[in-house]
């Protein structure tokens, strides 16, 4: 059963996330917040599996919020959903920084919001190329030097990584999953998954979604290419 903790400043949109939530089988609802304050407040609380964070709330933002549940040793298992209104929303990209695992826009529908659920509770990034790709573009076309975690995110932090690695993260960044790495690069779909894993221990990073920061941040991937 996946615990959920639903936080959003507007109590329709939370009841009605509640409601869908709670018709699925495999998920519960276990906390509902209306700021980034009593989300992070309930999150240690209820020990949740993972947060459904609205981006704009008062008192403490949603990624200030995921900032300090990423950053909490004791909510290491916790993951976060970033809700956004628009997949062009800057904030988007400061969230994946924070430690946000995906996003999604509000007006997603029911079934994908289930997905993605389950997507990122079982560990993996909801990455949706398309949207994920243009933020990361535009938002870091001129790099403010900001790393996403580890010396992995700097200018030339990659050393630690091999050739190979360096190719798997080229193509995370770019969105693929595993089985388009692995069919990609000529590898089984258990060796790109070993391969996305050591990365992410060299990198010291959450999730994909952080590698996919690293990979821009460092100068890997292009903007733009």
């Amino acid at each position: 059963m996946i615990r959920v903790l639903l936080a959003d400043d507007q109590a329709l949109v939370r009841a009605a996330f509640a409601m869908l939530v709670e018709s699925a089988p495999d998920m519960e609802v276990v906390a509902q917040a209306g700021s980034g304050r009593e989300a992070l407040a309930l999150a240690r609380a209820e020990r949740a599996d993972l947060v459904v964070m609205d981006i704009r709330m008062p008192d403490l933002d949603g990624i200030e919020a995921t900032r300090l549940i990423a950053a909490d040793e004791d909510l290491a298992g916790v993951k976060v959903l970033m809700l956004t209104t628009y997949d062009t929303d800057e904030h988007v990209v400061e969230a994946l920084r924070a430690g946000a695992s995906g996003f999604l826009v509000k007006d997603t529908r029911p079934a994908e919001l289930l997905d993605a659920i389950r997507t990122v509770a079982a560990g993996d990034s909801l990455l949706s190329p398309g949207p994920t790709a243009r933020l990361i573009e535009r938002v870091l076309r001129q790099p403010r030097g900001v790393p996403v975690t580890g010396a992995g995110a700097e200018p030339g932090g990659l050393a630690a990584l091999s050739g190979r690695e360096r190719q798997v993260l080229a193509l995370v960044a770019r969105g693929c999953n595993n089985a388009e790495v692995a069919q990609e690069l000529g590898l089984s779909p258990l060796t790109a998954k070993t391969h996305v894993s050591r990365i992410m221990g060299k990198l010291g990073a959450r999730d994909r979604a952080q590698l996919v920061i690293a990979a821009y941040e460092s100068g890997l991937v292009t903007p733009g290419a």
